[in-house]
């Protein structure tokens, strides 16, 4: 059954004060390491064999052609689309990569969807959003080796920033870069990728 899909959260302590802003200023948590470090993300697609490990971001900005690989690899794999992923989106990979001691290897469920894609998916009781965040760029369905599930959950949900979905039944954690709430899927086990926000 779900539960509390798409529900609003109740503001409160932390999480109220830990919220992820745009590119130029996300806010980073206290295990973190400084602004000026390099930042890092190494991730496997499932889908498509696909691996890619990179400092995407280092002296002070963005690089372009880590950014490109990132996309590439986070395509919609049923189309062939290659969509930007927002560099926020990355940024909260980083932050629970190091909640982890990372780096750590995101394994991908699903990252950008075109909206074919989507519309596709998003029938009643899939877990589908019509308006996903994934047809921005800005969510991704992940699991961590040698991560419990539960505890990427709990990860996620400490950093305040953003969207989590729990889909244990299905094995993955869903994080976007949208409002900060949470939901679970609980008891219907998805044999395919059919079942995220």
């Amino acid at each position: 059954m779900m539960i509390a899909r798409r529900k609003f959260l109740g503001m409160g302590g932390g999480l109220a004060a830990a919220s992820l802003t745009g590119a130029s200023g996300a806010a980073w948590a206290s295990s973190a390491p400084e602004p000026t470090s390099p930042r890092r993300v190494d991730l496997h697609n499932l889908h498509t064999g696909e691996s890619v490990g990179v400092a995407y971001w280092e002296n002070g900005a963005y690089a372009p052609d880590a950014l490109s690989q990132v996309n590439k690899v986070l395509r919609d794999f049923r189309t062939g689309e290659v969509h930007d992923i927002h560099p926020d989106l990355l940024d909260l990979l980083h932050r629970l990569s190091v909640q982890f001691e990372g780096p750590r290897t995101f394994q991908v469920i699903s990252a950008y969807r075109s909206p074919q894609t989507n519309a596709a998916l998003a029938r009643p009781g899939s877990g589908v959003a019509h308006h996903s965040l994934h047809m921005q760029g800005m969510a991704i369905d992940i699991r961590v080796p040698g991560i419990d599930l539960a505890a990427l959950h709990r990860a996620a949900l400490g950093l305040g920033a953003g969207g989590v979905g729990y889909y244990p039944a299905s094995d993955f954690v869903h994080v976007d870069v949208g409002p900060v709430r949470q939901w679970a899927m609980l008891g219907h086990k998805s044999k395919s990728d059919s079942q995220q926000g």
